[in-house]
C-alpha cells in the first residue's frame, strides 16, 4: 500500500492486558461473525425457527458482524441427490452474495458507514484497542507507522471477518425413533464425537417423546481482504463526513472489488434430549434445538478449518483455565497453543507461542445452550474447563486450538 492516502490512521492504545483484575476484562481481538439461514416457508415452524435464529445470541468468542439480511430463501428440489442439493444452494448462496452486494456491505459496517456516505474508524477503534485519535491526519499521512498500523487493522481484524450460511433439516424423535425401531441404520448415522446416535439407540428408541435432531448444513465464507483491496478502498473510495467527497462515495457504490471466498462446508447434528424439557411446548422446543444447533456446527466448523479458529483468553494460570467448553466443541486430550500477544514500535501485533497445553477430560465445562435444564442434578458447576501442562501461564494469555 505505498500510494495510500492516509486519511483515517489510528495507534495501537497503550495497555497491559495482564494487569487486569478481572479476567473477564481481558480484551483481545476477536475474529468477527455473519451469520445467514436457509428459509423453508413450507417448513413446520418456519416462523419460529427463523426468529429463533435471528435473536439468538452469537457465541462470545465473535464480533458480531450481523448486517440485516439474514436469510436466503431454499431454491433446491428434494428430488435431487444429496451431492446436487450440495452444489445446487452452493450456487444460490453466491448469487445472493452477488446481488444483495454482500461483500461491501460487510465492508461497509466495518468502516462505520453513515446514511450521507462517510467513513469512519470508530468500530476498527473499539474492537482492536487502538487509538483512533492518537496521530494527527497531517502529521501521520504516508509515515511507516502508519501503514503498520492499517495493515495490523487489516490483518487482525477485518481479514478475519467469517460469513456462516445454515440449512437446517429437523427430524422428530418420534421419526428416528420408528425408522430406529425398522433397523438401527439411521441411528447409527447420528453416530460421532457427540454420541448422538448411541443415545438415540440405548433410550430414546421406545420414546415416542418430544424433541427434535437436527441435521445443520453450513458453508463458511471468508471475506477477501489484502493489499491492493485496501489500497483501493482507502485511495479511491474513503471519505468522511466532514470532509465529504461525492465522487468517492459514488465510486464505492459502483464498486464491484469485494469478494468472499468459500473455506469449506460441515455438518452437524444436534440433539436435545426427550425427557429434559416436557413442560416445553413442540414451538419451544424447536427455538432451543434451532441454538444448539448453529453452536454445535460452529464448533465443527472451528475443528476442521484452522483459519476459522479463535483464540481465548486463560482467565487463570492456577487453575489453568479457560471460559470455553462443550459449546465450542471441547474434548478431553484436545491441544491448545498458548500465545502471549506483543505489540511492536509501530503498533503492529504478533504472538508468541509460549507452550502447549491439553484439555482435562475430567474437566470440561458443559456450557451447552440450557445446559442447566438438561442437567439432571442441581449442583453448581464451575464455568470454566481445566487444562493441563504447566504453571507458566497467566491471565491474559490467548490460547488457540491446534488439532
Amino acid at each position: 500500500m505505498k500510494k495510500v492516502i492516509l486519511c483515517l490512521l489510528v495507534a495501537v492504545s497503550t495497555f497491559n492486558i495482564y494487569s487486569q483484575e478481572k479476567p473477564t476484562d481481558v480484551v483481545y481481538r476477536r475474529s468477527s461473525l455473519f451469520t445467514l439461514m436457509v428459509t423453508d416457508q413450507e417448513r413446520q415452524y418456519a416462523d419460529v425457527i427463523e426468529e429463533a435464529f435471528t435473536s439468538a445470541e452469537l457465541p462470545e468468542k465473535f464480533n458480531n458482524h450481523n448486517i440485516d439480511l439474514r436469510t436466503i430463501a431454499k431454491v433446491y428440489d428434494e428430488s435431487l441427490s444429496k451431492e446436487e442439493i450440495k452444489e445446487a444452494q452452493k450456487v444460490a448462496i453466491a448469487e445472493y452474495f452477488s446481488a444483495n452486494k454482500i461483500a461491501k456491505a460487510v465492508v461497509a459496517k466495518w468502516f462505520n458507514r453513515s446514511e450521507q456516505g462517510g467513513f469512519n474508524m470508530d468500530l476498527i477503534s473499539e474492537r482492536g484497542s487502538y487509538n483512533a485519535t492518537e496521530l494527527d491526519v497531517k502529521i501521520a499521512k504516508n509515515s511507516e507507522r502508519g501503514l503498520a498500523l492499517l495493515a495490523d487493522a487489516g490483518e487482525e481484524l477485518i481479514k478475519n471477518t467469517f460469513i456462516v450460511v445454515n440449512d437446517f433439516k429437523y427430524i422428530s424423535k418420534e421419526e428416528v425413533a420408528q425408522t430406529a425401531k425398522k433397523g438401527l441404520g439411521f441411528a447409527a448415522s447420528l453416530t460421532g464425537k457427540t454420541g448422538l446416535g448411541s443415545k438415540l439407540a440405548g433410550k430414546a428408541l421406545d420414546v415416542a417423546g418430544k424433541g427434535y435432531v437436527i441435521k445443520t448444513t453450513s458453508n463458511l465464507y471468508k471475506l477477501i481482504w489484502n493489499e491492493e483491496t485496501a489500497a483501493i478502498f482507502y485511495n479511491d473510495y474513503w471519505t468522511d463526513d466532514a470532509n465529504f467527497d461525492e465522487a468517492k462515495k459514488k465510486a464505492f457504490d459502483d464498486s464491484d472489488i469485494f469478494k468472499v471466498e468459500l473455506v469449506g462446508t460441515e455438518i452437524a447434528w444436534a440433539d436435545l434430549q426427550s425427557s429434559s424439557f416436557t413442560r416445553k411446548s413442540e414451538e419451544q422446543l424447536v427455538a432451543v434445538a434451532t441454538v444448539k444447533a448453529v453452536d454445535a456446527v460452529i464448533a465443527k466448523l472451528q475443528r476442521k478449518y484452522e483459519v476459522f479458529r479463535t483464540k481465548t483468553p486463560l482467565i487463570s494460570g492456577d487453575p489453568l483455565s479457560a471460559k470455553i467448553g462443550l459449546k465450542e466443541g471441547l474434548e478431553g486430550g484436545d491441544k491448545y497453543e498458548v500465545l502471549e500477544q506483543t505489540i511492536d514500535k509501530n503498533g503492529k501485533t504478533f504472538y508468541k507461542r509460549q507452550g502447549v497445553i491439553k484439555v482435562d477430560k475430567k474437566q470440561i465445562w458443559d456450557n451447552l445452550f440450557m445446559a442447566g435444564e438438561e442437567r439432571e442434578s442441581t449442583e453448581k458447576i464451575k464455568e470454566y474447563t481445566l487444562f493441563k501442562g504447566g504453571k507458566k501461564y497467566y491471565s491474559g494469555m490467548l490460547i488457540r486450538q491446534i488439532n
